[in-house]
């Protein structure tokens, strides 16, 4: 079942490769729970099927990216993007796309938080497998109050400026 406006986040975990060593987080992957991520936090998510992908390396999280100090204007605290794909990959992947310290780069290396949320896709006749639907939603203290999720290969709907339009 797809999550929904109104509903709270699943529990979950996901992984972020930590770029710099601090208090409470190692450099390499660390583990987080998405709970203890999101309470008292407004957060744009973003879901996407892989790194490197074309759309999703050229318009998906360049537009987060752009956007990003427009969307913290208007109370987004921080900026999500999940993806099927281990913590080394994706800390690589941001490094790429200099989405470092602007959008966190979540690995959901088996897709189990992708199908928690009901958003998972299957890939395999790209011979890439389980992954993530293209979607956005904005979370508030952990509950879902906008929620887009694109239609067959579109990308249409889950780009930075349909986020910016609904937060006003």
């Amino acid at each position: 079942m797809t999550i929904k406006i109104g509903e709270r986040l699943p529990e979950g975990a996901l992984s972020e490769f930590i770029e710099t060593e601090s208090a409470g987080c190692s450099l390499g992957p660390n583990t987080f729970q998405v709970a203890d991520l999101v309470k008292g936090k407004k957060i744009a998510i973003f879901g996407l099927p892989g790194a490197y992908t074309p759309t999703c390396s050229a318009q998906h999280v360049p537009g987060y990216v752009k956007h990003a100090d427009e969307l913290k204007a208007k109370g987004v605290d921080e900026i999500w993007c999940i993806s099927v794909n281990d913590a080394f990959v994706m800390g690589a992947w941001g490094r790429d796309q200099k989405s470092t310290g602007i959008v966190r780069m979540m690995a959901d290396g088996n897709a189990a938080y992708s199908k928690a949320l009901g958003l998972d896709a299957d890939f395999s006749k790209f011979g890439m497998g389980t992954r993530s639907q293209r979607y956005s939603l904005l979370v508030d203290d952990g509950v879902v109050t906008e929620l887009n999720v694109e239609q067959g290969g579109a990308f249409e709907v889950s780009n930075a400026e349909t986020m910016l339009k609904q937060l006003g």
